[in-house]
C-alpha cells in the first residue's frame, strides 16, 4: 500500500458549498481517502509528505473531444472553413499516415495534455491500437474510439465496422482500467443512415456508449436537410443513436426543439469553443443547453484546428465567449466554466462517480498549480484566478490513479525529447510523400 499526504495546500474541490479551502489531502493507492481542514490521522508509517503550501490542487481536467494523432498537422493548414480544411488539407495528409505517424502524433498530444493538466481525454481516430498503447505507456486516462467515415464501398465499410468493434471490445478496461471505449460513426454527413444503425446495434450488443460529430456547421445541417429531409438531431434520434448513452461533439447549430430533445435523451455535448471559432463554424448555445439540463463539457478538438490542447484555454473561452455574445455577464460564471472542464467532463464520459472532483473515495486524478506567480495575486478568489488568469503552463505536477505522471513540469513516464523528434520526423515524411 502506498500513501501520500499533501499538507497545507489550497484545494479546489468543485463543491458548490465549499469550492476551495486550505487544508490536507491523503491519497492511498489510487484513491483519495481523506480531504479536509484538520490534520489527518489515518496514516501509514511509510506515508510520503508533500508540502502544498505554494500550490493549488484541483481535479484533473477532462478533454471530451479530440483527435490526438492530428497533432502532427498543427499549423499545416490554418484560416480555412471546415469543409475546405477537411477535404482539401486534412484528409489527403491523413490518408498518408502509417502506424508510426499515429503513434508519434498521439504521444506528442499526450505530452501536451498531461503537462497542461489534462488527466483524461476522449479520442476518435483510426489505428486506435497505437493510441491505446500510448495511453497505456503514459499513465493518462483515455476514452477511446475508432472513428469511422462511411463514404466508401460496402466491403470497406464492413472492414471498418469490424475493426471498430474489435478495438472497443479488446481494449475496454485495459491499462488497469484507465482505458474505456466507445463506438463512433464519424458524423451523419459522412455515414449513410443504415450504416449508422449498424453502429447503434453494435453499441447495444457490447453495452458501449456512442460518440459522433454533430451539427458543427450550418452547411452540414443544411446538407442533412437536403439529403434526409430533417436536421441532424432528429435524424440521429430516428436512427436510434440516442437509445444508447451518447456524447456529441460541437452541437453548434441547434434550435429550441433540438435542445429539448437532447435534454430529454440525456445526451452530453462536448463544447469546443476555440476550434469552432478558428474554423468559423459558429458559437454553440451553451447557456441555453445548460439551462435545459444538458451536460456540457469541453473539448479541444485536434491541435490541427485549435492549435493547442490546453484545456484551461477552453475553460476561459467558455466563460468569456458566451458573456460577449449574449450581453449577459452571468451567462457562464467562472465556477460553471471550471465545472465544464472537470465535473461535467466526468459526467460526459460516464465516470462521475470516480472523477471530476476532489472527494473521499474518488480516483486520485488531480493536478497541482504553481500559484506563487504575479497573475495569481492578490489572493482573492482562486476559482476566478484559475479561469480568467490561469494557464496550463502553470501546472507543475499531475497524478493519475495516484501515480505521479508529471513532476516539476516534466512527464515521468515518457521520453519527451524522443517524442518531439519522432513527431517532427513523421511530419517531414508526410510532406515528402
Amino acid at each position: 500500500m502506498s500513501q501520500i499526504w499533501i499538507e497545507n495546500g489550497l484545494f479546489i474541490t468543485m463543491d458548490d458549498a465549499n469550492p476551495s479551502f486550505q487544508g490536507h489531502m491523503v491519497v492511498t493507492d489510487d484513491r483519495i481517502t481523506y480531504i479536509g481542514t484538520a490534520v489527518p490521522t489515518e496514516l501509514t508509517e511509510s506515508v510520503v509528505k508533500i508540502d502544498g503550501s505554494k500550490l493549488a490542487f484541483m481535479p484533473g481536467l477532462i478533454n471530451t473531444h479530440g483527435h490526438a494523432a492530428m497533432s502532427l498537422l498543427r499549423g499545416y493548414s490554418d484560416d480555412q472553413n471546415l469543409q475546405v480544411w477537411l477535404e482539401q488539407k486534412m484528409w489527403p495528409m491523413e490518408g498518408k499516415y502509417v502506424d508510426q505517424d499515429t503513434s508519434a502524433g498521439s504521444a506528442l498530444a499526450i505530452v501536451e495534455m498531461l503537462r497542461s493538466g489534462t488527466t483524461a481525454f476522449v479520442d476518435m481516430y483510426d489505428r486506435m491500437d497505437r493510441v491505446a498503447q500510448a495511453v497505456e505507456q503514459s499513465g493518462i486516462r483515455g476514452v477511446l474510439t475508432r472513428g469511422v467515415i462511411g463514404l466508401c464501398p460496402p466491403e470497406i465499410q464492413e472492414a471498418k465496422l469490424t475493426e471498430a468493434i474489435a478495438f472497443a471490445r479488446d481494449w475496454n478496461g485495459k491499462a488497469d482500467g484507465r482505458i474505456t471505449t466507445m463506438i463512433s460513426p464519424h458524423a451523419p454527413y459522412t455515414c449513410p443512415p443504415e450504416y449508422i444503425e449498424r453502429f447503434v446495434q453494435a453499441a447495444h450488443d457490447y453495452n458501449l456508449p456512442l460518440h459522433t460529430h454533430m451539427s458543427e456547421t450550418l452547411a452540414e445541417v443544411e446538407q442533412n436537410v437536403r439529403d434526409y429531409g430533417m436536421r441532424p438531431v432528429e435524424h440521429l434520434d430516428r436512427l436510434g443513436f440516442f437509445s444508447r448513452p451518447s456524447l456529441v461533439a460541437h452541437a453548434v447549430h441547434l434550435n429550441d426543439a433540438e435542445i429539448e430533445l437532447l435534454a430529454a435523451k440525456n445526451v452530453a455535448v462536448s463544447h469546443n469553443p476555440v476550434s469552432n471559432l478558428k474554423l468559423a463554424s459558429g458559437i454553440a448555445r451553451v447557456p441555453d443547453l445548460l439551462r435545459a439540463g444538458v451536460t456540457v463539457s469541453l473539448g479541444t478538438d485536434s491541435a490541427a484546428s485549435n492549435n493547442n490542447l490546453d484545456l484551461f484555454e477552453e475553460i476561459r473561452f467558455a466563460a468569456l465567449l458566451h458573456k460577449g455574445v449574449s450581453g449577459d455577464p452571468t451567462a457562464v460564471p467562472a465556477l460553471e466554466a471550471l465545472k465544464m472542464g472537470t465535473v461535467y467532463g466526468a459526467k460526459s464520459i460516464w465516470q462521475q462517480d470516480s472523477l471530476g472532483s476532489l472527494q473521499e473515495g474518488k480516483k486520485a486524478d488531480f493536478i497541482a498549480i504553481d500559484i506563487e506567480q504575479a497573475h495569481y495575486y492578490p489572493k482573492t478568489d482562486m476559482v476566478s484566478h484559475l479561469v480568467y488568469s490561469g494557464s496550463g503552463r502553470d501546472v507543475r505536477h499531475v497524478w493519475v490513479d495516484g501515480r505521479q505522471v508529471v513532476k516539476n513540469g516534466e512527464c515521468t513516464m515518457l521520453d519527451e525529447e524522443k517524442i518531439r523528434y519522432e513527431a517532427q520526423a513523421s511530419f517531414e515524411r508526410l510532406l515528402k510523400d
